[in-house]
C-alpha cells in the first residue's frame, strides 16, 4: 500500500477541518474511490495502478509527478494516440489536477488531455473493419467516451487560460483548439 507523508492529503479522504477558518476543504481526487479500477483494463492489464500514480502526480516531488504522469500516459493513451478502457475514468481526475497550483505537471497534463481528445484510431480501424464494433471489448467506444469524458470537463480551459504561467497557457490553447474553441 502506498503510504503518503501525515502533512499530505490522502486519495479518497473528504475533507478537513481547517484550524485558522473553520472551514472544511475539499481534498483532491476524493472520487477515486468510487471508480471500479479493478474492473478495467490500461494497456498493461489491470486498470488498479492508476489510482495511485493520479496520487503521485498529485502530491509527488516534479521528478515523481513527471515519472507517474509518464507511466499514466502509456497505460491510457499509449503512443499518444491509442486509448484504453480505463482513460474515460481517468479524465475527469486529470481536469482536476491540471487545475491545482500545487501540481507541478500541469502543462503535460493538459497536454495528454489534448491526445485523448484527438484520438481516432479505433474510430478509423472500425471505419475500415466495421465487425470490430462486434466484439465484447469495444475500442472505439472507449475511445469516443474517453473524447466525451475530455469535452464534458471543458469549462476549466477559462480558468487556465487566465494563469500567468505561459506553458500552460500554451497548454491550454493547444487544448483549447483541439476541442474546437476559441482561447479568450
Amino acid at each position: 500500500m502506498h503510504s503518503v507523508p501525515p502533512e499530505q492529503p490522502r486519495a479518497g479522504h473528504r475533507g478537513r477541518q481547517e484550524p485558522s477558518t473553520g472551514m472544511a476543504t475539499i481534498t483532491p481526487l476524493t472520487a477515486m474511490g468510487r471508480v471500479s479500477w479493478s474492473e478495467m483494463r490500461d494497456s498493461t492489464g489491470s486498470a488498479t495502478a492508476i489510482p495511485l500514480l493520479l496520487s503521485s502526480v498529485a502530491w509527488g516531488s516534479a521528478e515523481t509527478a513527471a515519472t507517474a504522469l509518464k507511466d499514466l500516459r502509456e497505460r491510457i493513451c499509449q503512443y499518444g494516440f491509442v486509448v484504453e478502457q480505463a482513460t474515460a475514468a481517468t479524465v475527469p481526475f486529470l481536469w482536476e489536477l491540471a487545475q491545482l497550483p500545487q501540481v507541478t505537471c500541469r502543462p503535460q497534463i493538459l497536454l495528454l488531455l489534448k491526445n485523448i481528445a484527438d484520438t481516432r484510431q479505433w474510430e478509423s480501424i472500425a471505419d475500415a473493419y466495421p465487425k470490430l464494433l462486434n466484439h465484447r471489448e469495444n475500442p472505439a467506444a472507449w475511445e469516443r467516451a474517453a473524447r466525451e469524458a475530455v469535452h464534458a470537463r471543458q469549462d476549466a480551459i477559462d480558468v487556465l487560460m487566465s494563469e500567468d504561467d505561459t506553458e500552460i497557457a500554451h497548454a491550454t490553447t493547444e487544448l483549447a483548439r483541439t476541442l474546437g474553441r476559441q482561447p479568450c
